[in-house]
């Protein structure tokens, strides 16, 4: 089979919230995911032998078994017994340490491309649970555009793409770690957390209205804004420019702000410039993240 292209897109949370500590150690969450057009590009070629090989620009990334992709790879290999081998080229533009998941969507991306590549033929749900098993965020991306998730954030129920966005997405020289800020989080006060308070998400997804965007909020800012103050003004800076709604992605420290138009999103985005590295996006539809992703557009 000939080489296969991919577009591997990012996500950010629209709003987190933390409801408490589960029995297993994890969190319990309730998170809207949405996916954007800033992508990975990722090639897969047939290996020679029976390796997984990881090539191209990978920046910081390492290239070994503690890579997602690699562990996805192997994972696939192993379980569905195959001797195949695959080279996998990337070309990274998702930051790591950001809260946009793109090693969770190269994981995802790279079970769906070798269950064809390989000709495994698992079904969709077989997939997804072998992707549940490497990262929480991993099954979102075979669904992609609006999601709500709860449990772990692994648990998704799919939404209609009710609106569409431009956002300036802010990128920091600070990463954050998911098990040191969720760490910071539970040492800091049992109040933190959501749970019996009025959930802002449940509220907009009974009315779709839009404004209500503006009441959102990821529950891991009330830490990570005490550790980086930094973000704290991004996102206030970001808010005084006009956005929608600004706020922390994930466990990341990268802060988006969102516009209904292009054009103010472009004059802050030129705005933030001076000082970051920013990023302009657009919301992708879970149609169109689907002519995305296997098109490579």
């Amino acid at each position: 089979m000939e080489e296969i292209e991919v577009a591997s897109m990012a996500k950010i949370n629209l709003g987190l919230e933390v409801l408490g500590l589960r029995p297993d150690g994890y969190h319990e969450l309730r998170t809207l995911f949405q996916t954007i057009n800033l992508s990975d590009r990722m090639i897969f070629k047939p290996g020679k032998d029976n390796k997984i090989l990881l090539t191209g620009d990978l920046g910081n990334v390492p290239r070994d078994e503690s890579n997602l992709i690699y562990q996805a790879a192997l994972r696939l290999k192993l379980e569905a017994d195959l001797s195949q081998g695959v080279e996998i080229e990337i070309k990274k533009a998702i930051p790591a340490g950001r809260g946009l998941a793109g090693g969770s969507s190269n994981a995802a991306v790279t079970l769906l491309v070798l269950n064809r590549l390989w000709a495994v033929n698992w079904p969709p749900d077989r997939l997804r649970q072998l992707g549940a098993s490497i990262g929480a965020d991993v099954p979102f991306f075979f669904y992609g555009g609006l999601c709500l998730g709860i449990g772990r954030g692994d648990e998704l129920e799919l939404l209609p793409d009710i609106f569409s966005s431009w956002l300036v997405l802010i990128i920091p020289d600070v990463t954050l770690s998911t098990p040191m800020i969720f760490k910071e989080f539970d040492a800091a006060s049992p109040s933190l957390t959501s749970r019996d308070k009025e959930s802002k998400i449940m509220g907009f997804l009974k009315t779709r209205n839009r404004s209500l965007f503006r009441q959102f909020k990821n529950d891991l800012e009330l830490v990570a804004f005490k550790l980086y103050p930094q973000l704290a003004e991004i996102k206030q800076e970001m808010l005084n420019s006009g956005a929608e709604v600004s706020m922390m992605t994930g466990s990341g420290s990268g802060i988006y702000g969102l516009f209904q138009d292009k054009l103010p999103a472009e004059k802050v985005a030129d705005k933030f410039r001076a000082s970051y590295k920013v990023v302009l996006a657009e919301t992708v539809g879970r149609e169109q993240y689907w002519k995305m992703l296997f098109t490579g557009a």
